[in-house]
């Protein structure tokens, strides 16, 4: 009798050693599976007809949401120089690159912000949707001038290099949303000599089903219908800052360059809010992906 209480014990023992190190070793394991993540956003610009949804209203909320998910990168659009101060004065583990669209750097921009301790910048850019994409202009039916920015960002721990294209298609012009689009595709063959992994995010201010994104899907994967898991959250991403309403307009996307070594783990829309407001009229969306 004795023996079968000293085995109990052990064995009582040992079961407690395997579950404390199951619990440890998790997160761990899920981090290693989870090596990387990559968010576009369109944070709506400052603007004091927004009334309480204007940014000072919304700010801080919407920091904080980024806080929270931590995205390694991410692609803003949008944004004008006082909120890229505000949120670069708040997210210190980032650095980030982007020109505004006007002269002298003035106007909206599409910047692109990466952890610092886990990427080096090895070359960046922006370039007009245009014509003339050297320098700042407005191009074909376009009610705006708009922009592409792009990083060559380096994975110091995986030694893995790789671009982000960050861009913002108009609202207005539907030639300019097909050659602005085209003009980037164009682009990210003209830059990318090495053939290295490419994504390309942003606001499109284009639905799934028109001719243009049937091309992309040609020359690109949406990450969505490549994903390992089924994507998670609403199936649109514009909002309009109507949260009594469903979200079933999709106009922003996270694309990944065909033929690329990354894996697409999983796919999110994030609808967070609070107070029954949104951080933004558009709704972010996530992709976290792992290298081979």
């Amino acid at each position: 009798m004795q023996q079968q209480i000293l085995f109990r014990k052990d064995n009582s023992t040992i079961m407690i050693r395997i579950l404390f190190v199951v619990i440890t070793l998790f997160p761990i394991y899920c981090l290693m599976a989870q090596e990387a993540s990559i968010m576009t956003y369109n944070i709506r610009l400052d603007v004091a007809s927004d009334g309480e949804n204007a940014w000072p209203n919304r700010k801080t909320y919407f920091i904080h949401q980024l806080k929270f998910y931590e995205p390694d990168i991410i692609g803003f659009q949008e944004v004008t120089p006082n909120q890229l101060l505000d949120i670069a004065a708040e997210l210190r583990d980032y650095h980030h690159v982007g020109k505004g669209r006007e002269l002298d750097n003035q106007g909206e921009s599409s910047n692109i912000f990466y952890k610092k301790e886990k990427f080096l910048l090895k070359d960046s850019g922006t370039f007009w949707l245009s014509d003339t994409p050297e320098k700042v202009s407005m191009g074909w039916d376009a009610a705006c001038n708009r922009v592409c920015t792009y990083a060559l960002l380096y994975d110091i721990k995986k030694k893995q290099s790789f671009y982000v294209f960050n861009t913002h298609l108009d609202h207005v012009g539907e030639i300019a949303r097909t050659r602005g689009l085209e003009l980037i595709v164009r682009k990210i063959e003209a830059i990318n000599q090495k053939k290295l992994s490419v994504f390309l995010i942003g606001d499109f201010n284009t639905t799934p089903e028109t001719e243009r994104i049937k091309w992309l899907n040609t020359m690109m994967d949406n990450t969505k219908t490549i994903s390992q898991t089924p994507s998670y959250g609403p199936s649109g991403t514009f909002n309009g800052f109507k949260h009594h309403e469903s979200v079933t307009l999709q106009i922003d996307y996270i694309y990944l360059s065909k033929a690329s070594k990354f894996k697409i783990l999983k796919h999110a829309v994030l609808s967070d809010s609070k107070d029954l407001r949104y951080p933004s009229d558009h709704l972010p969306v996530m992709v976290f992906f792992k290298y081979e």
